[in-house]
């Protein structure tokens, strides 16, 4: 495609990568302003679209930018939609959080709901899912002075998992070919560690991941749960697969106060489990779950849209996770992901049966006690749809709400860690990112200039 708006062509393209289109369509755009309008021309395969958007009155260059991307990216939406009679869930939006844009219009003291349903043309079952998940968020901060607050959460990557599922793009590798790497990862990532904890005085979280942070030895296990733990606050551990939740490392976690932790099936069934390459049965999901059920706040991640599954594969897995009860359930769509064996060989997710799943997934959900507390999306998503985290009452993590909806800084340690320093300064918060060294044995070698560059943004007032 191209476009006289030339810096955002990427924005532009993400809005026409919703679509499913023939690889060889032709696609224009040309913005001018008129009669106090912005007008947005769409051309495709020489048919032409035009729209007219009143100019809205702005404070700033920032906001008025602002609105020229947004009509422009709905001219685009809307002028493939009617020339291809295709709709999406979202429609014309495509950022990571919808949330973000509703929060920035409440901000403002207008109605988000109405932006949203009347002007981006997102559906009303999206519209509603975005307002219970702000009313939900209502209990853990006010997002009129949440960034006067000076929030930070800890994060802590333990990339070590038993084997790498087909979907997963993470950094992590099969243990087996990177313990060598614990012995000096560990002391690294502790000296790192007790250097962060001083960056801020109202850590409200703390979040172990990676990873599977289970699948590695107690006693380096213990060492991190020792240096981490300060205070009486949410903590979580990504305990993750079955095959490595044990009755010695469920107890170790316990005795250092984590408060939740995350078993993860992704699926009850059981040819799925073997596709995916993991090591484990389906009677060790309830195996696990068994020994833990009553000591820790459980989450439950479910896919939708894991190879082979039907339909009722997922209606299956659904179900089988509200019978065994636990305090939250997430529900991600299926994402072709960069780095993932999945994204070597397909091209890209077709919805199929996917937003039954997601559809499925939301009312049986609602209908059991739980709601959606935290909404993100991610490119390349089946459908166009979205995760969603669902809770029953009061056992809402306050972690996944800081880091999805960036109203906190996140403090982060360890191999491929991204810190994220929120200022104050607004009423939007400025946000700063830093990224620890991706790969384990450049992280070790590195890891005083770590400290250092963290400790520097962290300490200057931005």
């Amino acid at each position: 495609m191209t476009t006289d708006l030339e810096n955002l062509t990427k924005e532009l393209q993400e809005v026409i990568n919703l679509f499913e289109l023939d690889d060889n369509i032709d696609i224009t755009h040309c913005f001018a302003i008129k009669d106090g309008n912005y007008i947005n021309t769409v051309t495709i395969d020489g048919e032409a679209f035009s729209y007219a958007d009143k100019i809205p009155k702005t404070n700033s260059e920032m906001e008025e930018k602002r609105y020229i991307k947004r009509y422009a990216k709905l001219s685009v939406y809307k002028a493939i939609s009617e020339k291809t009679k295709q709709i999406m869930p979202w429609g014309a939006l495509t950022g990571v959080r919808p949330t973000k844009l509703a929060y920035q219009e409440l901000r403002r003291g207008c109605d988000f709901i109405s932006l949203f349903r009347d002007e981006l043309m997102v559906s009303k079952e999206k519209t509603d899912l975005t307002a219970k998940v702000i009313d939900a968020q209502s209990k853990i901060f006010d997002y009129n002075n949440v960034f006067a607050e000076n929030r930070a959460d800890l994060y802590v990557s333990l990339p070590f998992c038993p084997t790498r599922c087909e979907y997963c793009s993470f950094i992590s590798s099969d243990i087996n070919h990177t313990r060598k790497y614990l012995p000096d990862y560990i002391d690294a990532l502790c000296k790192e560690i007790e250097s962060s904890i001083t960056l801020s005085d109202n850590i409200k979280s703390i979040y172990i991941g990676g990873g599977t942070p289970v699948c590695i030895d107690n006693k380096y296990l213990e060492k991190v749960l020792k240096t981490v733990k300060k205070g009486n606050i949410e903590c979580t551990v990504e305990a993750g697969r079955p095959d490595v939740i044990t009755k010695d490392n469920l107890k170790l976690l316990e005795d250092y106060g984590v408060t939740r932790i995350c078993i993860n099936p992704q699926t009850f069934n059981q040819k799925t489990v073997d596709l995916m390459q993991r090591k484990h049965t389906v009677e060790q999901i309830y195996e696990k779950y068994n020994l833990a059920k009553g000591k820790f706040i459980i989450n439950m991640d479910l896919i939708a849209g894991l190879t082979g599954e039907s339909f009722n594969d997922f209606r299956f897995s659904i179900d089988k996770a509200i019978e065994l009860n636990p305090e939250n359930i997430t529900v991600h769509t299926l994402c072709l992901k960069n780095g993932s064996a999945m994204k070597q060989s397909v091209e890209r997710l077709s919805p199929g049966e996917i937003n039954d799943m997601v559809t499925y997934a939301y009312r049986k959900l609602n209908e059991n006690g739980y709601f959606p507390y935290y909404i993100y999306r991610q490119k390349y998503m089946a459908g166009n749809l979205e995760n969603a985290g669902y809770c029953k009452n009061g056992t809402e993590c306050v972690y996944n709400v800081d880091i999805m909806e960036e109203v906190s800084s996140i403090i982060a340690c360890g191999a491929n860690a991204i810190s994220k320093k929120i200022s104050s300064a607004g009423a939007e918060g400025k946000l700063i990112r830093y990224a620890n060294s991706k790969d384990i044995p450049t992280y070790i070698g590195k890891v005083d200039e770590i400290i250092e560059n963290k400790r520097l943004l962290f300490n200057n007032n931005i």
